[in-house]
This record gives C-alpha cells, structure tokens and sequence, in this order.
C-alpha cells in the first residue's frame, strides 16, 4: 500500500504544479511595498518545522523568503495522508462508493487546508482559494516526504 500511496502523493504533486502553472494567483505583499512584479518563481521547502516560500524572478533571482509555522497544519497533513492510505486501499477493493466518499472527504480537508494556508498567508501573500487549495497539497507532499 506505501507504494500506491506514493504513487498518488506524486500525482497529487504533479497535478498541484500543473494547475499552479496554468493559473494562480500569488500576490507578495512586498509587491506593494517596491518588490518588483511578476511573474514570480515560487521554491517551497520544510525547514526546521517550517514551510519556506523562497519567491524569485523568473530568472530564478531571489526576491522575497517567508516563513509559515507547521505546527497549525499538522492535524490536517495528517488527516490527508490517512485519507490518499484509505484511497489506495479503496481502488485496490474495487470499492466505488468508498471512492467517491474519500474524495469528497478529500475536497472537503483540501478547502480547510486552503481556508488555514489563506488565513496563516495574510498580510503576507494575497492568494485565491484554488491557488491555497494546491499549496496545501504541496505542503502535504513535502511533508510526507520527510
């Protein structure tokens, strides 16, 4: 089962950059206050029990680091990963029901994570629901990653 949970966080992954590629809205603060306009290249990490955002120029110059606190979101990451296991286990079932339930669940977490990473981001970065909603799922992969 780790491997087909693994197999789905990366797709989780693959879809969340996809979709950031194709539409985001990610607005430093710091643009009001002189930091140069986008588009800006955006490196996330886990550093020390935080989630870094190192945003750059296109030109992958360094603009502007924050930092968000984990500890706010553990519950959550946790939750996710309790669901993509009970979705794995699901598929392998055969279970469509169960399916569908996981992933209106899995909606559901996914709209909380973005309502906390918007709410933990204000005053600091202006972001849309659906750019939160696959931030969250990022943090939520690099997390299980470590």
């Amino acid at each position: 089962m780790l491997a087909n949970a693994s197999a789905l966080t990366e797709a989780d992954r693959a879809q969340a950059v996809a979709d950031l590629e194709v539409e985001n809205h990610f607005l430093p603060a710091a643009r009001r206050n002189g930091l140069e306009p986008g588009p800006y290249v955006l490196h996330l990490s886990l550093w020390s029990g935080k989630l870094l955002f190192d945003i750059r120029r296109a030109d992958d110059t360094p603009l502007y680091a924050l930092a968000l606190a984990l500890s706010p979101f553990r519950s959550l990451v946790k939750d996710y990963y309790l669901l993509v296991d009970s979705y794995a286990t699901a598929v392998q079932e055969g279970r469509e029901a169960r399916i569908e339930a996981i992933d209106m669940g899995r909606r559901g977490l996914h709209n909380e994570g973005a309502r906390l990473m918007i709410a933990r981001l204000a005053g600091k970065v202006e972001i849309d629901l659906a750019t939160a909603r696959r931030l969250f799922t990022l943090l939520c992969v690099l997390h299980h990653r470590i």
